[in-house]
């Protein structure tokens, strides 16, 4: 029995936040560890179906990064990061399209589909969904940089009660080109602006931003973002997935939050919980 009221304790908890987001739109960028293990995955899609079916509109843009490393390893072409970001060949293009679309996304759907959720996935080319031009083609060849986003895409979707999950892969309307890699955070913050979402979610292999002792800091706003920048408190692989947020935000995303994925159900412990588990951005 008092297994049984804990459960209805923990429903309890949870109904104020399935109120307050009811019938809004959740951005998850979905990577990390939580896209590799078998367990977490399926984990994921019970989390989003649990969203879809109290009302929330999740949609879930991807990353692919590790995949498209070891398909290019395979094929024996070779690889280069410059600050970060993979400079994109017109032969590690076709890897990386092929890696995102063709294999990581349909994977994601059928995932979410086989626990019951309506799940669809797209690339920003369909439809021109996202548009791009080169971020420095010199530098990084055919890594590009988000011009514009249309949010009727994924609006007509929603509507129609589906998941999207998005591949981050871009077009260029104005030269027809075969397309862009984009960065899958700052896809994520771009689309969740783009289509009004109220909160967007960065799922990592990290418990969130972290202070100088090592400590998860659970609530942040931009202007101590730029503090823990600027002093080396937040560096490496963390700063884009802050920019990401603050441009979220900024964009006018209510807020943005970055989680571990290796925990099970961080999705819902960070939605529909008072504490959550990672940090929180605000502005």
């Amino acid at each position: 029995m008092k297994t049984k009221i804990e459960t209805v304790r923990t429903l309890l908890e949870a109904l104020p936040f399935i109120k307050e987001f009811g019938d809004e739109i959740v951005v998850i960028k979905y990577g990390g560890a939580a896209q590799t293990s078998e367990k977490l995955k399926a984990k994921f899609a019970r989390d989003v179906l649990l969203m879809y079916l109290v009302g929330i509109r999740p949609v879930i843009v991807h990353g692919g990064g590790p995949r498209i490393t070891e398909m290019l390893t395979k094929l024996e072409i070779p690889t280069e990061f410059i600050e970060g970001q993979r400079v994109t060949t017109p032969e590690v293009m076709r890897i990386v399209e092929m890696v995102l679309c063709g294999e990581v996304n349909n994977e994601i759907v059928a995932l979410l589909n086989s626990h019951g959720a309506r799940a669809v996935g797209i690339s920003g080319k369909d439809a021109q969904f996202i548009t791009a031009k080169p971020k420095d083609a010199e530098k990084w060849g055919l890594t590009g940089v988000i011009e514009h986003i249309e949010p009727a895409v994924i609006h007509k979707m929603i509507q129609e009660r589906f998941v999207p999950v998005v591949a981050p892969i871009a077009s260029d309307t104005a030269t027809g080109h075969p397309g862009y890699n984009i960065n899958a955070d700052l896809a994520a913050s771009k689309v969740a602006a783009a289509i009004g979402a109220k909160k967007v979610v960065f799922m990592t292999d990290t418990p969130g931003v972290l202070d100088g002792d090592g400590k998860l800091i659970s609530t942040l706003d931009e202007a101590k973002v730029n503090a823990l920048k600027t002093d080396g408190t937040i560096h490496g692989g963390m700063v884009p997935k802050v920019d990401a947020c603050i441009e979220a935000i900024e964009g006018g995303v209510e807020k943005a939050h970055i989680i571990d994925g290796r925990i099970e159900h961080a999705i819902l412990l960070e939605l529909f919980t008072e504490d959550g588990i990672g940090t929180q951005i605000t502005l």
